[in-house]
Order: C-alpha cells, then structure tokens, then sequence
C-alpha cells in the first residue's frame, strides 16, 4: 500500500438528470454523488441541449448542497433568445436560468480543499458542437491535472478528438501529473481512441459502467499518467445509481 497522499475522483454521465424512469430528478444525482464522496467529479451531460444550455442540475441546488463547487471556465453558450431585442429581458421576465456550469455538457465539481490553478476549455474537432475542459487543480501543495470529456460516437471522430486533447496537455507550460476520465464511447480498451494513449496512459481498471441497470459496457473511464498511482478503483453501484441515470458513475482513488 502507497504512503503517499491520495485523491478520490469520479466521472458521471449523468444524462442531463434524467433516470431509467425518465423523470428528470437532479437531487437524485447529487444523491449519488454523496454516496461516492469523491474530491474532484467530472460531469457529462450536465447541462440541457436546446437554448443557453443551463444547467440541468441548478445552481441553487448545487450551492444548497453544499459538498461541491463547480469550476468556472469562463465561457457560456449562446443563450437562446439573446439575438432578439428585448430577449434577455424576456428571459428573466420568464424566469428561465440559462447558466451553464461547464462547457458542452462537460462539469468539473471540487470540494472546498481543492484549489484552482488555471482552467481551459477545449473546442474538439467534430461535426457538431463538441468540447472538454481542462483544470490544473492544488490538493495540499500538490497539483494535479484533471480532462472532463465525452467523446463522440463516430470512431473518426473519436480519435481526432482523444489527439487533440493529447496534444493540448502536451503544449501546458507545466507538468503535474494528468487524469483524463470521461464518457469516452469506446467499447474495447485497446481500440480506436484508446490506442492514441500509447505508453503514456493507463485505464484504471473500474468496470463496466452501461446500462445502468444491467451493465455490459466500460465506456466511462479514467484515464491517468504514469506519475499516479491506481489504489482502487470501481464502479458505484446503488439503487440509487441504478435509476438517477443510464449510466453508473465510476471512481479511482490515486496517489500522486
């Protein structure tokens, strides 16, 4: 066993708050989140897909909960209405929330201890708008870089997309130890994107994570650098996962 500090992480797709009963129920994914307890969440699918993309899990929510804060990167989606005279005002007149918490359905939740040291939000290449986020993160003195990401369907695509955010990392002025963790909609660890890892990478070995109510398929994954260790690693599973989303949220505790 390690004696050196560690980190607990976790990715979620959690499907824009909308369980296996198709209720859209986001107190039940901060439910789940509870139960993993993790330092740093990535988020997939945090956001609604028309309009401003707000937030699918709202800020009040959030904030009221109390365990996490989101990461800001800086950036926001065109708002719906905004190109109309009058339309933001119309918004409020409305009361429709537009805030997004992340970047194309990409989130980053941290708990108080965690520190931000800089933050990028990644434009991937893609027929259609698709993006990641990137934060280089302070646990104690030690930093620690941390990629949200939910890779496309098309394998073309896919591929270009992995390469992209390998070369991003590569150009950062610092090094620290990276976690990549993310739906990457990649069936086999040794194929198509995966491969694009080379010798650099490990996939911690966390499980199959879709459909959540009877999971067949590993498309969520942690990804992390030889400069972290891997103590433990899984995929949460409660009843309470099993229909918050259709995909269960995976976990790795590493040493860094």
């Amino acid at each position: 066993m390690s004696h050196l500090p560690t980190i607990t992480v976790a990715s979620y797709n959690m499907r824009k708050a909308i369980g296996t009963d198709r209720r859209r129920n986001p107190d039940r994914v901060l439910a789940v989140l509870k139960e993993i307890d993790a330092d740093v969440v990535a988020l997939q699918e945090a956001d609604k897909r028309m309009g401003g993309r707000g937030s699918a899990m709202p800020h009040e929510l959030i904030d009221g909960h109390g365990m996490y804060q989101p990461v800001s990167f800086g950036v926001r989606h065109n708002r719906m209405l905004e190109k109309i005279p009058g339309g933001l005002h119309a918004e409020r007149l409305m009361k429709l929330d537009t805030r997004n918490i992340g970047w194309h359905g990409n989130a980053l939740l941290v708990k108080a201890h965690v520190g931000v040291i800089d933050v990028h939000a990644i434009e991937l290449p893609t027929l259609e708008p698709r993006g990641a986020i990137l934060a280089e993160l302070l646990v104690g003195d030690r930093p620690i870089r941390v990629v949200g990401m939910h890779l496309d369907l098309s394998g073309l695509w896919r591929r270009r997309q992995m390469r992209a955010i390998l070369d991003l990392i590569a150009k950062r002025p610092q090094k620290m130890p990276t976690v990549l963790m993310g739906d990457t909609n990649e069936w086999r660890d040794e194929a198509g994107c995966l491969k694009d890892l080379g010798g650099s990478y490990r996939i911690a070995p966390t499980g199959p994570s879709f459909h959540s109510r009877k999971p067949i398929a590993a498309l969520d994954r942690i990804i992390v650098d030889h400069d972290l260790g891997i103590e433990a690693a899984g995929v949460h599973a409660s009843a309470a996962s099993r229909t918050a989303s259709d995909h269960l949220p995976i976990w790795a505790r590493l040493a860094f």
